[in-house]
């Protein structure tokens, strides 16, 4: 009987080496394949080959370049001109690298995708498949992964799951990888310094205008330079003076304004969200007591989930979260086991 197929998303770091290292030891015949997803992915390219030839697998590049563009920059711009503060790796895992990469390994016959994401897939007495946390509480990355199906879980390996960084990496060492200290990648990957207006303005080519400072009364206070360049709770480079520090309480994407206020008017209880995608059960039919997380580094906490009409839900918090903003994503969890996860709309 010959060993079942595994396609590995290569991404030229570390960790993706590794879990294609574990998924050939695992006994699975595998192929290597790296998403191009910008025209300068050249160094990446070469890593993630470099392994696979070391491995003596075949390796594919798969240009979705387009895709990316399209799936990603786009909705990314477009949300950040609504007001919103959007989670770009999100929606790339949900269109490109669970989905379209998932239909390119069935393309080459393989039952499998792997990637180097830690997090834990697990298969409960029901036959439902549950998406769990990683044992590195450090390296988590279950929020980011909310929006996986049931059929993307039921053909996903995540062989990092149980490990920490520490041991992936000496694992690599162990193997001559090319990449075992390679520095993990930080923000995101199509803007790594950091500046979202500057690449939405070389990107759209639109320069965005300048426009008022408000304070919580509605009286103008400074000059901003594009309502699209600032988000909810930021303080530093907001360049006023007002005596007492001021964080950014809201915004006005029609008439380009920016509220600014103290650090208590940035608390709420109560936020609503769309877009819902559930993994432990099909739909949220009556209210339910799980921990949130509101953005990817904050603690979880307490909370009760509502289900409302037309696919919405209301997320009540047990004790008021500073900076819940609009367009991130609130993810909710029962221990170890995401239940699911949604985009928010707005707080009340």
């Amino acid at each position: 009987m010959s060993a079942a197929k595994a396609m590995i998303g290569m991404s030229g770091g570390v960790d993706s080496s590794v879990a294609a290292w574990l998924t050939a030891k695992a006994g699975f015949d595998c192929i290597g394949a790296t998403m191009q997803l910008h025209t300068n992915d050249g160094s990446d390219v070469h890593d993630a080959e470099n392994v696979a030839r070391r491995m003596g697998i075949p390796f594919h590049v798969f240009d979705f370049t387009e895709d990316f563009r399209r799936l990603v920059k786009d909705s990314f711009v477009r949300a950040y001109e609504a007001g919103l503060t959007p989670n770009p790796c999100i929606t790339c895992n949900r269109h490109l690298k669970f989905d379209a990469f998932l239909r390119k390994a069935r393309e080459l016959s393989c039952d499998k995708i792997v990637t180097g994401h830690y997090a834990q897939i697990q298969k409960d007495e029901t036959g439902r498949y549950l998406l769990q946390k990683a044992t590195d509480a450090q390296k988590d990355q279950s929020y980011f992964l909310y929006s996986l199906t049931q059929e993307q879980l039921a053909h996903t390996l995540f062989p990092l799951g149980s490990l920490t960084k520490q041991a992936v990496r000496q694992i690599a060492e162990e193997q001559g990888f090319i990449n075992a200290k390679k520095r993990d990648s930080q923000d995101i990957c199509f803007v790594p310094d950091g500046d979202y207006l500057a690449f939405m303005e070389q990107y759209t080519g639109t320069h965005y205008p300048a426009g008022d400072f408000l304070d919580e009364n509605g009286r103008v206070v400074g000059k901003h330079r594009g309502a699209v360049g600032y988000t909810i709770g930021q303080r530093k480079g907001l360049g006023l003076a007002m005596g007492a520090p001021v964080y950014v309480c809201g915004k006005d994407m029609q008439a380009n304004t920016v509220t600014v206020g103290p650090n208590e008017a940035l608390f709420h209880t109560i936020l609503i969200a769309d877009d819902w995608n559930w993994i432990a059960f099909d739909e949220l039919k009556e209210p339910l007591h799980i921990k949130a997380k509101a953005r990817s580094r904050m603690a979880e906490q307490d909370a009760t989930v509502y289900p409302m009409a037309d696919g919405l839900a209301r997320v009540v918090f047990d004790e008021p979260q500073r900076a819940i903003t609009p367009g991130q994503a609130v993810v909710l969890y029962d221990g170890d086991t995401v239940i699911g996860g949604g985009t928010i709309l707005r707080t009340e």
